[in-house]
């Protein structure tokens, strides 16, 4: 990952890891693998981790991602870990809907409301 140009932005807030995903457009495979390299080791160092996805700066992204965010949301919960995801913008939303993945995910227009629903 080129490291003047970070894909993500974290935030602790007490128990809560707060991840902004910086780029505009996550397309290519060199920036989704970039991406879950970034995400992996905040899981795997947090058991149990508490995780908001705030996608406010994203505006294009490719069916991969989706397929990254699984395998992210499946290693958040084999560790007893959450996660939320917030900021969508409709276009994404409907991919998500489209895929069923709204179902999976619990997904919300703002990350103050992503942050309220934690256990």
């Amino acid at each position: 990952m080129d490291q003047d140009n970070p894909k993500i932005i974290v935030e602790y807030l007490s128990d809560l890891a707060v991840v902004t995903l910086t780029d505009e457009k996550i397309l290519e495979e060199a920036d989704i693998q970039a991406l879950e390299n970034s995400l992996i080791p905040l899981i795997e160092q947090t058991p149990g981790i508490k995780m908001v996805l705030d996608f406010t700066n994203v505006q294009f992204l490719s069916s991969a991602v989706l397929g990254m965010l699984i395998r992210i949301s499946k290693k958040i919960y084999e560790s007893n870990g959450q996660l939320k995801l917030c900021n969508i913008n409709d276009k994404i939303y409907q991919v998500f809907t489209i895929t069923r993945l709204d179902r999976i995910f619990d997904i919300f227009n703002a990350q103050e409301s992503a942050l309220a629903d934690f256990d």
